[in-house]
């Protein structure tokens, strides 16, 4: 597969055994796909990215309750049960409450969760999380969010695409600092510091030629492939559900494929992710 990765990655979250215990580590432990702000976002509210060494110190004071869930699951499995949405970013976004209320295991205290800001009769916009630092001693205001992107072209900001083709990679960076960061108060806080948390996984071309990728991308991230060929079985993929999107389970959850439909797909002795799109639904774009 093109654009090997030769560099080694650093994923705790694939020691666990219990399947919602390692989304929980990946959560926290992974680093956001963004290694910075790209030159090409036109700045209206300025926000921040955390770095790598940040995720790792928060998962290494964690770890000994990852450790103690991974022996038994319940109060997580409780937690999250209280979500009846299927969708992954949700699933993702109760990971990042669920770590927040464990405030023995770091320096940040929760505030409040999903504040919609209201101007008269309407309701101008939604935080996801209000945060004091203890150890900064400032209030912070985060944005969580779990994305996919699939890179065309130059690999340049404006063709990354999720797998709906309006979710834009530039359009999702556009909305963080044009709405979703534009407020300086909430519940009485004056906020002091603003977070995106993007995590995830991107995917370069499987046929590109273009082999300079973009100085944002976050190397400290396993990188994907995605293309629209079908790989012969004898190469061990197997397709990954949904959930498998934020961690894949310890153990092969389904057959090598044989029949291969829209979808991630896992080759499980590389670990190489690759995102397979049909050619002929793609020509409906």
């Amino acid at each position: 597969m093109p654009y090997a990765q030769t560099s080694s990655f650093v994923e705790p979250w694939l020691k666990y055994k219990t399947p919602i215990v390692r989304q929980l580590a990946f959560a926290l432990a992974s680093p956001n796909i963004l290694s910075r702000i790209p030159n090409e976002l036109n700045i209206q509210h300025s926000f921040n990215l955390h770095s790598n060494e940040h995720w790792l110190e928060l998962y290494n004071n964690y770890e000994s309750r990852l450790n103690a869930l991974d022996l038994d699951s319940t109060e997580l499995d409780i937690f999250l049960a209280k979500l009846k949405s299927t969708r992954l970013g949700l699933r993702f976004e109760m990971f990042f409450w669920f770590w927040l209320l464990d405030d023995k295991y770091h320096f940040y205290k929760l505030l409040a969760h999903s504040i919609q800001i209201i101007d008269g009769p309407k309701t101008v916009g939604e935080l996801d999380f209000l945060i004091f630092n203890n150890k900064e001693n400032r209030i912070e205001h985060w944005e969580v969010a779990l994305k996919y992107y699939l890179a065309e072209k130059d690999l340049s900001l404006p063709f990354w695409y999720g797998l709906n083709r309006s979710d834009t990679f530039a359009r999702k960076l556009n909305h963080f600092t044009q709405k979703q960061f534009q407020f300086s108060h909430a519940l009485n806080y004056e906020i002091s510091h603003k977070f995106a948390v993007m995590k995830g996984q991107l995917f370069l071309p499987e046929h590109s030629k273009n082999n300079l990728q973009p100085n944002w991308i976050n190397t400290n991230r396993r990188l994907g492939v995605w293309g629209t060929s079908i790989k012969d079985s004898s190469q061990d993929f197997y397709r990954l559900s949904r959930q498998e999107w934020i961690c894949p389970h310890i153990e092969k959850s389904s057959q090598t494929a044989l029949w291969w439909t829209d979808g991630l797909y896992l080759h499980p002795k590389t670990q190489n992710f690759y995102m397979y799109r049909n050619a002929n639904l793609l020509k409906l774009y």
